[in-house]
């Protein structure tokens, strides 16, 4: 795991006994919880996008730093909606709550906090003691963290000061001041991961993620959100040389798959390509993606696909 962004953490010179945390990041969608991820993690562990619940499972993404080991559960943003995927990407935040070494909360400083930030709070009132609060996008001009902060400090009383920071995840700045916070308030132990681990993510769910996070930054309107991925077929292949994957983007109508694919299948060459070019920095072997489109008629209605893609 490389560190070396990190370097105003990295030092225990009084070598303290180790600190191993699971911790959940909490937040609303579109909050920076993924970037926060993959900016700690220095790797794209998570799906980045500014379309709103991009995260649709908890997602692992590991810091590994003299002090010990910090491993990161990405949730789906806390969204007010009765729809039936909605309640299942809030009953999978809800889920990683139960048992949790700490929590990170979060808070886009952009957004005047409302009523669905007051919900995502309310989570957190009986683990005030185990959160640390990062209010996001301080770099940007519509940034106002006092209200954020004056949010905080009315429904969640207990968290004190000293475990609330300002920070951009896109820029990198802050990100130390909120790790730093995280070990200190992190039970003692031994890590669970190897050092050079930064996600326990499988080949085929990475695969799935990549090319879902390719397809929806290029789609519009409802399509992202109506869009998943299956893999087929993953081969090794010219003695482990080549991955050859075939896998489909799955969409709920017929009309939509005409816009995924595009004219003159101008979409769909510009998703499988990105995909292949982001599945290359990961892997070593080369990358030959199969990649097609195909219906699988109100997906976001049934169970069986559901309880699939969200277990």
């Amino acid at each position: 795991m490389n560190t070396e962004n990190h370097e105003e953490i990295k030092s225990n010179e009084n070598n303290a006994p180790l600190r191993t945390a699971v911790v959940a990041i909490i937040g609303r969608p579109s909050a920076g919880k993924s970037t926060f991820l993959n900016t700690a993690c220095q790797e794209p562990v998570s799906i980045v996008s500014p379309i709103p619940q991009t995260t649709r499972n908890a997602i692992k993404g590991i810091v590994n730093t003299s002090f010990g080991q910090l491993i990161f559960i990405d949730t789906p943003g806390y969204h007010d909606s009765e729809k039936k995927l909605n309640l299942r990407l809030r009953n999978v935040t809800e889920s990683q709550l139960e048992g949790i070494d700490c929590v990170l909360y979060v808070i886009d400083s952009t957004r005047a906090p409302g009523e669905e930030e007051a919900k995502t709070a309310a989570l957190l009132k009986a683990l005030q003691s185990k959160v640390v609060v990062a209010i996001n996008k301080c770099d940007l001009p519509a940034s106002r963290p006092l209200p954020v902060r004056q949010f905080v400090s009315e429904q969640l009383p207990n968290i004190p000061g000293n475990r609330i920071f300002e920070m951009s995840a896109e820029k990198d700045t802050g990100i130390n001041e909120v790790l730093k916070a995280l070990y200190d308030i992190s039970p003692e132990g031994e890590p669970v991961y190897d050092e050079e681990l930064y996600t326990d993510q499988d080949l085929t769910f990475r695969v799935c993620e990549i090319i879902r996070g390719e397809a929806i930054n290029r789609l519009q309107d409802e399509i992202p959100h109506a869009v998943y991925v299956e893999v087929a077929d993953i081969e090794h292949r010219n003695e482990g040389k080549k991955l050859w994957i075939r896998a489909f983007l799955c969409v709920e109508r017929e009309s939509q798959k005409g816009i995924v694919i595009g004219k003159g299948a101008s979409k769909i060459k510009e998703i499988r390509t990105a995909a292949v070019r982001k599945l290359s920095e990961i892997y070593i072997q080369k990358i030959d993606l199969d990649l097609q489109v195909k219906v699988d008629k109100n997906w976001r209605q049934r169970d069986y696909t559901l309880n699939r893609l969200i277990p």
